[in-house]
């Protein structure tokens, strides 16, 4: 296959050589080989400015990253082959870490796969496509996890903002076999049930697994506030591992009702209870109301979206904590998390002293954690390496 030539400017390969997989338009010599030449989700030859062969990229004219690199082999580009090579390798890592098939299966650059996401829940695999080189192969993607998985259903679910930088329509399409209205999971040991197609993100949110079942080992016989709850990740997870009490805090009334229907499954609706409003206006009212927790758990979305909300965000992140520490009583457990890429580990460290020091207390990091095996970092991409979790003991010294 012939691929036409991608050449960069003078020294503009130096990431690429280092591990990246990211071209940005103001590294294309465009004099020599055009971007208003390409289609978005052409491939193209990347060639060194000496002309040297790099790899074979995917293309987006319009884009910032106007190139992303699938392959450095020159002669295999993006195919069907390729792509059931990738999740091969990609199903080889999950298969040695985890014991069911509940986990993300392909993590976009991490997976060597760039701009695609995959998520697995037994027999059923839900499809995130955010580049338009993965939306040009989307029948190969389709036809590859069917060859290595045989699903029983595949749902593209790609109504979701990312696409709108790459210039993609939003849709969600059935692409293969019947697709329920909601899928189960097994997690650390609890089960849950989420809706399909309706949910956050794909339905679920893998990455805190790790740091989900370290808190397990610890709120045995403790009363615990899930702030942030979604369907009850953290907060059914804590009843399953005995907490005496849990309250679940969402903005959603969908998300609560997924926690009631969680906390039946395994058994322990009559320790779990929900309030709905936004997490601010609810911490307010139970610390107006006298209540003490011996665990509380914030799991925010991302405050910090881009480098732009980067001073609000990091504020939003002082002031829910700061409410989380006021709830905690004696010896208190506090974890505190955040997915915004943008946070780097030791401002959410800092922002969780300062907490504790505004308020007079003092706060020992007991533990640390981070994504889970399927969502391995990529070590030349800091953009994969987003999540964090601190585990604070909080008292009066």
């Amino acid at each position: 296959m012939s691929l036409p030539p991608l050449q960069l400017k003078k020294n503009t390969d130096r990431r690429l050589k280092r591990g990246h997989l990211w071209i940005y338009s103001n590294e294309v010599d465009v004099a020599k080989t055009p971007l208003k030449a390409f289609q978005p989700g052409d491939q193209a030859l990347v060639l060194a400015s000496t002309g040297k062969a790099l790899g074979v990229a995917v293309v987006n004219p319009a884009g910032l990253i106007c190139a992303r690199l699938v392959n450095r082999d020159p002669e295999q580009p993006l195919s069907k082959s390729l792509l059931v090579h990738r999740i091969n390798q990609a199903l080889a890592l999950r298969d040695a870490f985890f014991p069911g098939p509940y986990y993300r299966l392909i993590y976009g650059d991490s997976d060597l796969l760039p701009g695609l996401v995959v998520d697995r829940f037994g027999d059923y695999l839900v499809v995130q496509i955010a580049s338009a080189g993965m939306e040009r192969h989307k029948a190969d993607i389709i036809e590859a996890l069917v060859q290595c998985l045989k699903p029983a259903g595949i749902l593209l679910d790609n109504d979701h903002g990312a696409r709108e930088l790459e210039g993609l329509a939003r849709y969600q399409e059935v692409a293969h076999g019947t697709m329920p209205d909601t899928l189960e999971l097994v997690e650390n040991g609890t089960r849950f049930r989420i809706p399909v197609g309706q949910g956050q993100k794909t339905g679920w949110f893998y990455d805190h697994r790790d740091n989900r079942a370290r808190l397990q080992g610890w709120c045995r016989d403790r009363r615990v506030l899930d702030v942030f709850s979604y369907m009850g990740g953290w907060g059914v997870a804590a009843a399953n591992a005995g907490a005496r009490e849990v309250v679940c805090v969402d903005a959603s009334a969908t998300a609560l009702d997924g926690v009631a229907t969680n906390a039946e499954l395994n058994g322990v609706a009559d320790r779990v209870s929900a309030l709905q409003g936004k997490a601010i206006d609810v911490l307010k009212a139970l610390i107006a109301d006298g209540e003490t927790f011996d665990v509380v758990v914030l799991d925010p979305p991302a405050f910090i979206k881009r480098r732009k909300d980067q001073k609000a965000g990091e504020a939003a992140y002082r002031h829910i904590n700061e409410l989380a520490i006021r709830l905690l009583g004696r010896d208190g457990l506090l974890v505190s998390a955040s997915c915004s890429m943008h946070l780097a580990r030791e401002s959410l460290t800092d922002i969780v002293r300062g907490a504790g020091r505004h308020l007079d207390r003092h706060v020992q990091i007991i533990a640390q954690g981070g994504q889970g095996a399927d969502h391995p970092v990529h070590p030349a991409i800091p953009e994969t390496d987003y999540l964090k979790a601190v585990f604070v003991r909080v008292y009066l010294p």
